[in-house]
This record gives C-alpha cells, sequence and structure tokens, in this order.
C-alpha cells in the first residue's frame, strides 16, 4: 500500500493500472477513519480492482472554522487501520495540492441544499461539490463509495455527477453503527464519556419511533422524537425531519407515496452528531 501526496505521482500509478485493464474504485475521506470507513473501502474491493482512499479535511466545506480546527486528524492510525483491507493506494494531499488557486465554482442543487443541512451550514454542499468534483477529477475512478449516513450529501453528489456528466458510479453503502446503535462517526472521537453514553439516545429514539407510525401522525412523531432527545441534559436537536427520500421535502401523510427518511442533526455538546433511518409504511 503506497501513499502519494501529489497529484502527478498518482496520475501516473493509476495510468499505469488503467492500462492494464484494472477497474478503479475510489472512497474520499476526510481520515480519522472507522469502521464505517472500512466498510466501504471493503465494498470497493469487491467491486473493483485497485482501489484508492483519499484522506483529506477540506477547508471549503467547513461553514465554523472552530469546527475545522477540531476536526480529528491522525493519518499514521489511518494508514495503520487500512494496511489490512483492500486498499492499495492512500492519496493524501495538502490544501495547495487540491486548491492551487481559490476555487470560486457556486453549485445550484435546488431545494436539495436548502433544508436540513444546507439550511444548518450554509455553503457545507457548495465545498462537498467542489473537493467531490476536484478529487474525481484527479483519481478519475470507475465507481466511487459513500456511505448512507450522510443521506443528503450522497443525493447532492448524485445530483452533481448528473449535472457534469460525470463517468463514475456512486456506490452507496449502509450505516455502520457501534455495538449500541450509535452510528459511526470521526467525530464520535471528540465525544467525552458522559456525552458518548447519553449520545445513544440518538440511534434508540429514531428505531423506537419507526414502531409508531400508526399511534402518532407526522407532525406528532416529529414532536415526540425533538422532545424525546431534548429531554436529555447531554443533547439538543438541531432538525428532525421526515423526508420524501428523492425530493427532501418534508412528508404531510404517511399515506404518501414515496419512501419516507427520518433525518436528525443533534448537538452533543461541541459535537454536531447526525443519523437517518427509514420509516417503511
Amino acid at each position: 500500500m503506497q501513499v502519494i501526496k501529489h497529484i502527478n505521482d498518482l496520475r501516473k500509478i493509476l495510468s499505469g493500472k488503467r492500462e492494464e485493464g484494472l477497474i478503479i474504485g475510489f472512497v474520499p475521506t476526510m481520515g480519522a477513519l472507522h469502521q464505517g470507513h472500512i466498510s466501504l473501502v471493503e465494498k470497493a474491493g469487491q467491486e473493483t480492482d485497485y482501489v484508492v482512499v483519499s484522506i483529506f479535511v477540506n477547508p471549503t466545506q467547513f461553514n465554523d472554522k472552530g469546527d475545522l480546527e477540531r476536526y480529528p486528524r491522525d493519518l499514521q492510525k489511518d494508514v495503520d487501520l487500512l494496511a489490512p483491507t483492500a486498499c492499495q493506494l492512500i492519496f493524501n494531499p495538502e490544501a495547495d495540492e487540491i486548491y492551487p488557486e481559490p476555487d470560486t465554482r457556486q453549485f445550484d442543487f435546488g431545494m436539495l441544499e436548502q433544508v436540513m443541512e444546507g439550511k444548518f451550514r450554509p455553503g457545507h454542499f457548495n465545498g462537498v461539490a467542489q473537493v467531490v468534483s476536484r478529487l474525481f477529477d484527479i483519481v478519475q475512478p470507475d465507481k466511487a463509495f459513500f456511505g448512507q449516513k450522510d443521506f443528503q450529501q450522497l443525493a447532492i453528489i448524485n445530483e452533481m455527477v448528473r449535472k457534469l456528466k460525470l463517468p463514475v458510479e456512486i456506490i452507496p453503502c449502509p450505516i455502520i453503527r457501534e455495538a449500541d446503535g450509535l452510528a459511526m462517526s470521526s467525530r464520535n472521537m471528540l465525544l467525552n464519556p458522559g456525552q458518548r453514553q447519553n449520545s445513544v439516545l440518538i440511534s434508540a429514539t429514531l428505531s423506537e419511533a419507526t414502531n409508531k407510525t400508526t399511534e402518532l401522525n407526522v407532525e406528532e412523531l416529529r414532536s415526540w422524537v425533538i422532545n424525546r432527545i431534548n429531554k436529555n441534559e447531554y443533547l439538543n436537536t438541531e432538525y428532525f425531519e421526515i423526508v420524501n427520500e428523492l425530493t427532501f421535502q418534508p412528508v404531510m401523510n404517511w399515506n404518501d407515496p414515496c419512501m419516507k427518511v427520518g433525518c436528525i442533526a443533534v448537538q452533543c455538546g461541541k459535537t454536531r452528531l447526525i443519523d437517518n433511518i427509514e420509516f417503511k409504511n
């Protein structure tokens, strides 16, 4: 497994792999890896011949400078974690390698970026589109693998690929959870013991909510989730919405003919946690 920092070196290696007829798989990450990331790498190993993992904390997708500074970084730990996996190359560039000049592109994702994460983190999805499109241009993968924990981000990336007509297949991968149900996230390591113990209420509440659709209407269930979580002194709900999987607009009625997804963001101390769950009719 190689660790490459420069675009030219990466392109030379990947050019040779393509000449061999290999299918290139790509897992973009911001490091601080965990088993959720590893599941993406292993899926890439099953579906492609040569797997590239990028580790790059992208500054343009943080609307909060403090959040950028707090984001955990440990390259050696990440390398050690990837060593026994299907990963064959790590791309770990500096910011000026990705952005030799400021990226001033502005993407328009319509209503997809005006709700939930887009509403509470203005500019976030534009930064995501900037870095992912840049990485796709550099790596030129055949398939790229993303976790469904970032459910709205996955929709944004699919829309970006469609708009830019990029020749890459986006492969969604299931949420990986800790043994107690908390969705795996690099941010989990920022939680102190009390916060970590109480953060499990998020996934537990979402799971319980899926069993209440026959007794509560959509708005009643939404209020129930928010109130239950906010009663915990460690947690404060930023949003909880039950939305149409395709339009991301709020669902008004359980009989609406669409797949419904409950999406949540919760502040736990200074750490922001997100999760989602499918509601089945």
